[in-house]
């Protein structure tokens, strides 16, 4: 298992993709003054007497309400277990444990006013893959992911459930067996925990993440497509794309160059092809995947600049000795993020699509129909067209956009909310759907370029064919097709396909 020191406030988007994939997070022990100096900070805000929210009043619409000094415990263990109010199925482990990551880099900043011992208590709960059950719905992205980071926080106290070694435990339980005790939470505490965007940004985060495997993919059965369709690569002149000038474009455009670089199918047709321009799903791809590029790009510098942030509320300055409320907790970057990366992850799906309905067209790819070497006994690529397009148009609808709804809660206190959390919770399906196309698109490029026997692709695209030929052989006659389905789209999920072309493919960092 992997360790990564988590320096909080400048941690890379490497970095989080790494914590996603499994590194276990340790926390930089530079930032032990700061976590010690904040929790000093609200002791001293406190003894001043003054109603501060959230250390020593009631939360949301009732902070007008002043809490005795004897009942401030209380206080804190109550808005985390009146808080854990989600439904729905478990969120995933992998994107509870990032937001753990990011909920201990954030505490760790000395902004929030915790005790050492709840933050080495988060710490060692991932050290030790102590993953809470956080049922995935009930979050509206503003006060926070108050739900989520209820479920996440209850289980400090002893309260709820954690997944470890694939069982499933009572809290106090699973933190006994690991040799950790719950915390008893000081002033502000409760809320500290449970105020931030973690629960939004983590399943951004890992929509991002996921989307560009499938954009790496997807440029690769692009070029392959391109080959079965006996494409030109003339679209792919660099000159071209330098006088849009958009980064992306350049950079897919000169991918698609050399992932066809030295390829004897091309050779074969570069004179007297009697066709002037191809279909745009082959000729516009660098327009399309550029653009897509640049959308995914855009959406990673939003999520990092979100991940090395403080999203509490109050925050405090001990400097000053100051608790200011403010509005850090709206998860408004974070649901245009992902509403970015829905359109992203909706286009490359799309144009796969086109490139996979173009190849088993014989009017426009000059192959046998449905790819299938006796189609009319066979059926060959038929349904999994159908199966694309309705992936495709599947994603079409979860991608409107969520960050322009809203609707008050907490009795009007918090009018205006950003919807981010389940912006960005459809995102790892919708990428899953996305694999599945990429994935017949694969098997039917593969298949078209078979039909070109005698002539190969180029050394990249060969690589490929052989690495989805050791899974998936050609299909000369119908056979049972989900195995072949999945096993290709198992090799696009798994980042197989960009790792078997073996050429540096653009990427989000």
């Amino acid at each position: 298992m992997t360790e990564l020191l988590l320096i909080p406030g400048d941690v890379p988007l490497a970095e989080w993709r790494a914590i996603w994939r499994g590194a276990v997070p340790k926390l930089d022990p530079a930032s032990a003054p700061r976590i010690a100096e904040s929790a000093a900070a609200v002791a001293r805000i406190l003894a001043h007497g003054e109603p501060v929210y959230g250390i020593n009043t009631g939360f949301g619409k009732l902070a007008s309400v002043k809490i005795e000094a004897e009942d401030l415990a209380t206080l804190q263990r109550n808005i985390v277990l009146s808080h854990a109010a989600g439904i729905g199925a478990p969120s995933p482990a992998p994107v509870v444990r990032l937001m753990m990551a990011l909920k201990l880099a954030s505490l760790a900043q000395g902004a929030s006013g915790v005790q050492p011992a709840t933050v080495e208590l988060l710490e060692a709960m991932l050290a030790r893959g102590l993953t809470p059950i956080v049922p995935s719905q009930g979050s509206v992205g503003a006060s926070g992911d108050l739900a989520p980071l209820a479920h996440m926080a209850a289980t400090m106290i002893g309260v709820g459930e954690i997944e470890v070694e694939g069982r499933v435990l009572p809290a106090e339980q699973a933190l006994a067996e690991a040799g950790l005790h719950p915390v008893t939470l000081g002033p502000k505490e409760g809320l500290a925990l449970l105020n931030g965007t973690q629960f939004s940004t983590a399943n951004a985060l890992a929509g991002l993440f996921e989307t560009e495997t499938l954009f790496q993919a997807a440029l690769v059965t692009g070029a392959l497509s391109t080959e079965a369709a006996k494409g030109t690569d003339a679209p792919f002149d660099p000159r071209i794309h330098q006088l849009r000038r958009h980064p992306g474009q350049i950079a897919v455009g000169e991918t698609l160059r050399t992932l066809m670089h030295g390829s004897a199918i091309r050779a074969s047709h570069r004179d007297d092809d009697p066709r002037v321009q191809d279909p745009y799903c082959l000729r516009c791809q660098p327009q399309v995947m550029g653009a897509v590029l640049d959308l995914l790009r855009q959406a990673g510098t939003t999520l990092e600049t979100e991940a090395n942030g403080v999203s509490d509320n109050p925050l405090i300055f001990p400097e000053t000795d100051e608790a200011l409320s403010g509005g850090n907790f709206h998860a408004e970057p974070v649901a245009f993020a992902a509403d970015m990366i829905a359109l992203a992850i909706c286009e490359i799906g799309s144009i796969a699509e086109r490139r996979i309905a173009m190849l088993v067209d014989p009017a426009l790819s000059n192959l046998p129909a449905f790819l299938t070497p006796q189609p009319g006994l066979n059926s060959g690529f038929m349904i999994p067209q159908v199966t694309a397009a309705a992936l495709v148009s599947e994603n079409k609808q979860r991608a409107t956009p969520a960050s322009v709804d809203s609707i008050p809660t907490s009795a009007n206190q918090e009018d205006h909310v950003s919807m981010a959390a389940h912006g960005a919770r459809r995102l790892l399906d919708m990428a899953a759907n996305c694999a599945g196309v990429i994935g017949i698109e694969l098997l039917a490029a593969a298949q078209g370029c078979d039909f070109h026997a005698g002539l190969t692709s180029s050394d990249a695209l060969e690589r490929v064919r052989a690495r989805l030929r050791r899974d998936v052989p050609t299909l000369d006659h119908d056979r049972h097709f989900h195995p072949d389905i999945e096993a290709a789209t198992a090799l696009v999920r798994a980042g197989a396909v960009a790792q078997a072309a073996a050429i540096a493919l653009p990427g989000v960092a």
